[in-house]
């Protein structure tokens, strides 16, 4: 007989244990379950015995480095995870989000801004949960659809791909909901918060995020990533999608 994974909504992977617990005790006051584990086996089998919806992982663990485990569980997994460490180089920054980190926050970190990050994740895990089951028929009919334009590029939600000038541009879920917000309002300038709202459901994320985000969609979509000509920077405001 096989037990059903209970499901909590916050796994905690820091060696640090007496923060880690303090943390797990604040978000407990708050109603965000938690569970804390030390080092990357435990936290492996706990994600092979239970759900959880957000990951809370430090770097700096004693016999693997979160990034090294942050690859292995993107194999497998595909909850959100914000990285939590006290490095604070803007390289590190860069790596995490690169391997599969939707987030990167420093050390020492406020426990009431913190829990306003992972209370947004929750939030999100739910709104995209009660999509999903709320309309199956409106789902598919969202799902097909596709947009098109007469500028050589086009957007199929069904596979999450993109077309440019006929050539198939495969996108992860983040990068292809960051370009489609740039589509909707193409030739006009879409200011950071206003990204931040829409793709990540927060106003208030990192702009290393983002940055990470936007660069990865010139690699797949521009001639010359260093030199955008669809995607351009607004500096100080946003970005612009320019097409004819």
């Amino acid at each position: 007989m096989t037990t059903t994974p209970y499901r909590k909504n916050c796994l905690i992977v820091d060696d640090e244990i007496e923060l880690a617990n303090a943390t797990k005790e604040y978000f407990e006051l708050f109603g965000v379950t938690c569970d804390v584990v030390a080092d990357s086996q435990s936290c492996l089998g706990a994600l092979e015995e239970n759900q959880y919806d957000v990951l809370l992982l430090d770097i700096n663990l004693q016999e693997e480095s979160g990034f090294k485990l942050c690859k292995t569980i993107r194999e497998r997994w595909n909850m959100p995870i914000l990285f939590i460490s006290a490095r604070q180089s803007d390289e590190d920054v860069l790596v995490a989000l690169n391997i599969g980190g939707d987030d990167y926050i420093k050390k020492p970190y406020t426990l009431s801004i913190l829990l306003a990050k992972v209370k947004a994740v929750l939030k999100r895990v739910e709104l995209t949960e009660n999509n999903l089951t709320s309309n199956n028929t409106e789902e598919r009919q969202a799902t097909d659809r596709c947009t098109k334009g007469n500028d050589g590029l086009r957007l199929e939600e069904a596979t999450l791909k993109a077309y440019i000038d006929g050539r198939e541009v495969p996108l992860k879920a983040k990068e292809f909901k960051l370009l489609k917000c740039l589509y909707d309002n193409k030739n006009t300038i879409v200011k950071k918060e206003t990204l931040f709202d829409m793709v990540w459901g927060d106003a208030y994320f990192s702009d290393g995020t983002l940055n990470v985000h936007i660069r990865k969609l010139r690699e797949k979509l521009e001639e010359n990533p260093n030199e955008p000509k669809l995607i351009k920077t607004i500096w100080g405001t946003g970005y612009i999608l320019e097409l004819k």
